[in-house]
C-alpha cells in the first residue's frame, strides 16, 4: 500500500513538473541559456522549482517601471537625438571619432543624454570618499538626495544618518532611497529621529512586498548622492564599516566612485526623482526647478550617465560595454568582483584577445558570495587561454567595477561583470570620453597590479579536484547567479 502511495505521488509530481517546464517554456520568455539551467533546477528539485522560478526567475513588468524622462532633461535629450541624427550633434576634441557611434546608441536607446564641461575626480578609498560626502553634505543648504543599495546599522550608517539628522534639522530636505533586500538587516528604529525631524528614508523594494509579489530577484544596485543639484556622487561604494576596511575577513575594501559636478549633476538627479517616485508612488517627488540649478562647473569632461535593469529595453550597460570592447585597439583593463560574462560579452571579449588586444582582468583574491567565486574563476581561466592577463588583487577584496580602453572611454558604476548586473539589477554606469580621465584610470590598475599576483597555466591547473568540481558544478547554473 506505502508503495502504491509513493508511486502515486511520484507520477503526480512528474506530470506537474512536465507542465511547469512546459510553461516556462513557453511564457517563460528566457534566452536558452538561462532556460536550461531553470529546467535543470526543476529536475533535480520538483515542484519546488517552480516556486523558486516564481519567486526569482520571473521578467519584470517593463510598463509598470517604464523609465520617464523629466521635463528639464527631456528637452535637451530631444535635441540630442534630432541633432545625432542629422549629424550635427557637438562632439568635443576629447571624443574619438570611433566613439561616435557608441555616443549614439546610449543617446537612442537608453535616453541617456551626452553631458559636457564637467568636472569629475575618482576615488578609490573609503575613507576618503566618506569624508568628501560627509564635507558636501555639510555644506548643503537646500536638499540632500541619496540612495545605496546597502546601508548597515554600524558605525559608518550611524555617523551618515547622525548628519542627516542634523541637516534635517537646519531645514534642508532630506531624502534616502535605499533597497529593501539589501539593507535587509536595518531596524524599524534606525530612521526614525529622520523622520520625526522631517527627512525620509524609504526602501526599494521592500522584502515582504516583494515575496508577496514574488519579485525577490529585483534589487536596485544604484548608488548614488546628489547635493543641492550641484554636486554629485555615483560607483561602487555602499554605507557601512566594511566599505572602510573594517572587515577582518574582508580586509582593505578597495572600490571606485566618482565626484562630480556640471550637467551631469542634473541626470544623476533626474535618476533619484524617478527611482523614489517609482518606489513611492503616493509620495513621489513633484518637478522643482531648484533640484536643477545652473552649473558651475568650469570641466572639460564629457560622459554619458548609463541606467539599466528589467525595466529598460534591456542590457543598456551591457550593450555599452560590449561596444567599447569591439572598438578597441591597444587594450582593454577590466575591474570587477565577479565575471560571469554573458555571452555577448564573452564572445566579443574573447575575440579582442585573440585579435592581440591586450586584455586585462582583475578580480579578488577571495569571495564575498561563495557560489560565485568559482564561476568567475572559470571564466577568467577561459578569458586566460585566449590570452588575456589575469590577475587577482591580495590587498583586501576588491570591489571595483571599471573598464578602461585605450586611453579613449572608461566606465565606472555599479554594475558588474555578470547576468545579475546585466539582466535583474537595476544600475548606473557613467561612460567618460576623456583622455586625461582614462588615464588616470589605468595608472590606477597599473598601482593595483603591484598589490596582484597573476593568475598561470601553471597555478590554475594546480587546483585541488574539490576546487574544479565546484567550477563545473555552478557554471551551470551560472545564468542564475
Amino acid at each position: 500500500m506505502d508503495w502504491q502511495w509513493w508511486n502515486t505521488v511520484s507520477n503526480i509530481a512528474l506530470i506537474i513538473n512536465i507542465i511547469l517546464a512546459a510553461f516556462m517554456v513557453i511564457f517563460g520568455k528566457k534566452d536558452a541559456t538561462s532556460l536550461w539551467a531553470w529546467l535543470m533546477v526543476l529536475f533535480f528539485l520538483p515542484v519546488l522549482g517552480f516556486f523558486l522560478y516564481l519567486l526569482l526567475g520571473r521578467s519584470a513588468g517593463k510598463k509598470e517601471w517604464s523609465n520617464n524622462t523629466l521635463p528639464s532633461i527631456g528637452g535637451m535629450l530631444e535635441c540630442q537625438k534630432e541633432s545625432f541624427a542629422d549629424n550635427r550633434l557637438f562632439l568635443p576634441d576629447s571624443l574619438p571619432g570611433q566613439l561616435r557611434s557608441l555616443v549614439g546608441m546610449l543617446l537612442k536607446n537608453d535616453d541617456s543624454a551626452l553631458s559636457q564641461e564637467n568636472k569629475v575626480s575618482v576615488y578609490t578609498d573609503g575613507q576618503e570618499k566618506f569624508e568628501a560626502l560627509f564635507d558636501d553634505i555639510q555644506a548643503a543648504k537646500q536638499h540632500i538626495h541619496l540612495q545605496y543599495y546597502i546601508v548597515r546599522e554600524d558605525r559608518l550608517g550611524s555617523q551618515l544618518r547622525d548628519l542627516l539628522i542634523q541637516k534635517a534639522k537646519e531645514g534642508v530636505k532630506v531624502l534616502f532611497l535605499y533597497d529593501g533586500f539589501g539593507s535587509r538587516k536595518i531596524g524599524r528604529k534606525f530612521f526614525s529621529e529622520l523622520h520625526r525631524q522631517g527627512g525620509e528614508a524609504k526602501s526599494s523594494f521592500p522584502i515582504v512586498s516583494s515575496l508577496l509579489k514574488l519579485r525577490l530577484n529585483f534589487r536596485n544596485h544604484r548608488k548614488l548622492a546628489v547635493i543641492d543639484g550641484r554636486v554629485g556622487y555615483m560607483g561602487g561604494f555602499n554605507v557601512g564599516d566594511e566599505y572602510l576596511g573594517q572587515n577582518e575577513a574582508l580586509g582593505y575594501w578597495r572600490d571606485t566612485h566618482l565626484r562630480m559636478e556640471g550637467i551631469s549633476v542634473h541626470l544623476l538627479q533626474e535618476r533619484f526623482i524617478l527611482d523614489w517616485t517609482k518606489a513611492n508612488r503616493d509620495n513621489g517627488i513633484n518637478f522643482d526647478d531648484s533640484y536643477f540649478p545652473d552649473p558651475a562647473s568650469d570641466g572639460d569632461v564629457p560622459l554619458q550617465i548609463v541606467s539599466s535593469g528589467p525595466d529598460a529595453r534591456g542590457g543598456e550597460i551591457l550593450h555599452g560595454f560590449i561596444k567599447i570592447i569591439q572598438e578597441a585597439e591597444d587594450y582593454i583593463y577590466i575591474q570587477s568582483p565577479y565575471f560571469i560574462p554573458t555571452p555577448g560579452f564573452l564572445a566579443s571579449l574573447r575575440v579582442a584577445a585573440l585579435s592581440d588586444v591586450d586584455v586585462r582582468i582583475m578580480i579578488p583574491n577571495k569571495p564575498d558570495h561563495p557560489f560565485v567565486y568559482p564561476v568567475t574563476f572559470s571564466f577568467v581561466a577561459e578569458m586566460m587561454r585566449a590570452g588575456a592577463k589575469i590577475y587577482i588583487y591580495e590587498h583586501g577584496f576588491l570591489h571595483a567595477k571599471s573598464m578602461v580602453v585605450d586611453d579613449k572611454v572608461s566606465s565606472v558604476g555599479t554594475s558588474n561583470v555578470d547576468m545579475r548586473s546585466a539582466e535583474l539589477n537595476f544600475e548606473l554606469n557613467t561612460f567618460i570620453y576623456h583622455r586625461r580621465f582614462a588615464q588616470e584610470m589605468k595608472e590606477i590598475f597599473h598601482k593595483d597590479m603591484a598589490s596582484s599576483t597573476q593568475l598561470t597555466e601553471e597555478t590554475y591547473n594546480d587546483r585541488s579536484f574539490y576546487q574544479k568540481a565546484k567550477e563545473s558544478v555552478f557554471r551551470l547554473l551560472s545564468p542564475l547567479l
